[in-house]
């Protein structure tokens, strides 16, 4: 399996779950739909394009490397003439997330990559406000699949988020982050349904059902504390007796 990940990263991302017109929540991490989305517009698809429906039997995992600090705006909408509306907005600031596709097409996989570097259409994260922070960073790993990739990449955080995180844990030698994934790459662990599967992103008919996820944690190197040895904190009073 061709396996690409993707750092997501922006001073705002949005991943919007059942949402109403009055209020557009978030979920803490990248949707697999978004991610769809994002794909769909860097080919040039368009909502209506049957084509985008064939991107959900890529494979995807994501790992939260840095999570977002939670933000809500409002917003006083005219959705008719002569009536006002506030709309409340979820947003997840400074946050950084590794996501993971993969496919055993590994065609495709490389359609993908060329048109992730060269998209036809804007891409954003979440929403169309949310743009990158920069160019993508996009890496490929052949023979692996998402889950294992994400298990060996090293922490992706920013710069000033692991200081923080080191000064804060001076011992900590490593970090623990979470990681969601297609049920069947976890199928011993334990699965929840979620309305994230695409049937539709048309405008006039956007519509999702449901596909399987499954949660792992997985522990790495604080690059910030590589090589030090861990300073023994164990203390027994009674040794001097």
């Amino acid at each position: 399996m061709k396996t690409l990940t993707l750092r997501l990263t922006a001073p705002l991302q949005s991943y919007g779950n059942q949402a109403t017109f009055e209020r557009r929540t978030s979920g803490d991490f990248p949707s697999k739909s978004a991610v769809i989305g994002m794909i769909a517009a860097a080919l040039g698809y368009r909502r209506d394009d049957d084509r985008i429906l064939a991107l959900n039997d890529l494979v995807f995992a994501v790992r939260v490397d840095q999570g977002g600090k939670p933000l809500t705006e409002f917003q006083t909408v005219e959705w008719k003439q002569g009536t006002r509306k506030l709309t409340h907005r979820d947003y997840l600031q400074d946050a950084v997330f590794m996501v993971a596709v993969g496919s055993e097409d590994e065609a495709m996989m490389t359609r993908i990559y060329e048109a992730l570097q060269h998209p036809k259409f804007q891409l954003f994260l979440g929403r169309r406000a949310s743009v990158p922070a920069g160019v993508l960073q996009i890496r490929e790993f052949a023979d692996q699949t998402p889950l294992a990739v994400l298990k060996e990449l090293a922490w992706q955080a920013s710069d000033w988020y692991q200081k923080r995180y080191t000064k804060w844990h001076p011992q900590a030698t490593t970090v623990t982050l979470d990681m969601y994934a297609d049920a069947a790459l976890l199928p011993n662990k334990h699965q929840v349904m979620v309305r994230d599967r695409v049937e539709s992103f048309d405008q006039r008919d956007r519509r999702y059902g449901f596909r399987p996820l499954a949660t792992e944690r997985v522990t790495l190197p604080n690059p910030l504390l590589k090589g030090v040895d861990q300073v023994a904190t164990e203390h027994d009073p009674f040794s001097v007796l």
